[in-house]
């Protein structure tokens, strides 16, 4: 990708504290004018710190931060002219919304008719109009969170930083402004950064999710390719819900037709042969790999179908239209998502057979062979 004017760019950032701890670690990651990236991962992960390092408020030990083509590793935060909204609404609670929205413009110099101008544009957008005049403690968790947003993208900086945006807030109340900050995040062609730990939260509101574990960048891809392509084991069994199934095997051989390699497994004291990436094909016999099996690529069959798994009912997990089975067999947990219909009871015999296509193959280093 080439340099942006608008674009923010992380080059083998690395943050070590004095106590040694190394909480990102060579981290490689751009952000293009008009993108939602969201940094995702665990607690504890290093996306704070990454989020806060492009902010200001930390300062990278080591590699280059640019906003907008310019390197801002030495910069203060208030020179680097980014907006951040944090996971605590940060309120003025003496100020009314108006004020509390016009008060980041005062340091641009603008006139009363141009504040007036850009809080009447934010309040349209973020539907804050009826509730201009009202001070904080009158507001409801989600009126907060738009006026919190609002303060934000009410002046002209770089790029948005979003620490936690929405993790205060109801379920319901999250669906409606996932789409709302989604929305108004579009129209403004500025990059932009969201820390959550909420999958469902970077599914839907990135064009791309950075997976973090321990410091370290794992993966940068979109929602789709995150979740049909995991690189590895970790990314694998983070990313979806309920979470993949990862299970050791041996590779057995493999067996090329009309440009489609099958394989076979030893797994679970069982063998079964799927339809595998071309990549498999060039591991050698015998080999130890990881096989992930996502719980809905699992179709149930009867006991006895050739090429299943065969495993024990243990619990039965009513989901709505589905149903979620948990199954033990030598020693290894198996979830398998089928629909509400389907009769299942628990202490029942059943077979799990991958739909074709559908099979990942992690090598023994656990990354994804292709």
């Amino acid at each position: 990708m080439s340099e942006s004017t608008t674009e923010v760019r992380l080059s083998k950032v690395t943050k070590r504290f004095p106590n040694g701890l190394v909480a990102v670690d060579k981290a490689d990651l751009t952000i293009a004018a008009g993108e939602v990236v969201c940094l995702l991962g665990p607690s504890g992960c290093g996306k704070t710190t990454t989020l806060r390092m492009i902010a200001g408020l930390e300062f990278a030990t080591e590699g280059d931060i640019t906003i907008a083509g310019r390197r801002v590793n030495d910069l203060p935060a208030r020179e680097r002219n980014v907006a951040m909204a944090f996971q605590f609404y940060a309120l003025y609670p003496s100020l009314t919304v108006e004020d509390n929205l016009a008060y980041p413009l005062h340091a641009e110099g603008l006139n009363r008719s141009a504040i007036n101008e850009r809080i009447r544009q934010v309040a349209k957008v973020l539907e804050l109009e009826s509730i201009l005049k009202r001070l904080p403690h009158q507001l409801g968790e989600g009126e907060k969170q738009r006026v919190a947003v609002g303060r934000s993208i009410v002046r002209t900086p770089t790029c948005f930083l979003f620490d936690e945006p929405l993790s205060r807030l109801d379920i319901q109340l999250r669906q409606t402004m996932r789409t709302q900050i989604k929305e108004v995040l579009a129209k403004l062609d500025k990059p932009t950064v969201i820390v959550t730990h909420d999958q469902i939260e970077a599914l839907t509101m990135a064009d791309r999710i950075a997976v973090m574990r321990a410091g370290r960048i794992e993966q940068v891809a979109s929602p789709h390719d995150l979740f049909s392509r995991p690189a590895n084991v970790f990314v694998a069994g983070f990313i979806g819900t309920p979470q993949m199934n990862l299970v050791g095997a041996t590779l057995l051989d493999t067996a090329a037709s009309g440009g489609v390699v099958t394989a076979r497994f030893h797994l679970l004291g069982e063998t079964i042969s799927a339809q595998v990436e071309a990549g498999v094909a060039h591991l050698s016999n015998g080999s130890k790999v990881t096989l992930g099996i996502r719980p809905r690529s699992f179709e149930l069959v009867s006991s006895g179908t050739s090429d299943a798994l065969h495993a024990t009912i243990d619990l039965v997990e009513p989901m709505g239209a589905e149903v979620l089975l948990h199954l033990v067999e030598a020693d290894a947990d198996l979830r398998c998502v089928v629909p509400h219909t389907m009769k299942a009871s628990v202490g029942s015999k059943v077979g799990v057979r991958c739909k074709p296509g559908q099979l990942h193959v992690f090598n023994e280093s656990g990354i994804l062979v292709q």
